[in-house]
């Protein structure tokens, strides 16, 4: 029967998983997927709850159809406009965005300003704490006992 050689595992594979699993890097990772899903739910905070309250005190305003014709025929409606192959400018749809930019930096300074109070109280707690001696190392105990022995002679 024939013998299978495995080949040999480049040097790199190993420098590659030795840096993916630092926890800096699973750490961003984990980082990027809640931003993903954050952004999800401030998607639909803006669409679905601030700019139809924008829009009533705005006269029944609806940002979304705020839109500039370029070339072609004007429609009631952004998306009518983009079916007929008009060429727009979707003002409204860049003020969604900033809408959800704003939203978004106001949840994250939030976020970060409660982080910070809970790790400073964190802090406090510890500081109020009484720290425990740390053991004593083997070189400490060693030297205690010529020490020790010195001082019976």
């Amino acid at each position: 029967m024939a013998e299978i050689s495995i080949p040999k595992t480049p040097a790199w594979v190993n420098e590659f998983r030795a840096f993916i699993m630092k926890g800096n890097v699973v750490d961003l990772a984990v980082g990027i997927i809640i931003g993903a899903a954050f952004t999800g739910i401030v998607n639909s905070l803006v669409k679905d709850i601030f700019t139809p309250v924008l829009g009533l005190l705005l006269g029944g305003l609806d940002f979304s159809n705020i839109f500039i014709t370029l070339k072609g025929d004007h429609a009631a409606t952004l998306d009518a406009a983009q079916k007929a192959g008009a060429v727009t400018m979707n003002v409204g749809v860049f003020l969604n965005n900033c809408i959800n930019f704003v939203i978004v930096g106001f949840a994250i300074f939030w976020l970060v300003k409660a982080l910070s109070k809970l790790q400073a109280s964190k802090a406090i707690e510890e500081a109020a704490a009484p720290a425990a001696p740390p053991e004593p190392t083997p070189s400490e105990l060693l030297l205690a006992e010529i020490r020790d022995a010195l001082v019976k002679k």
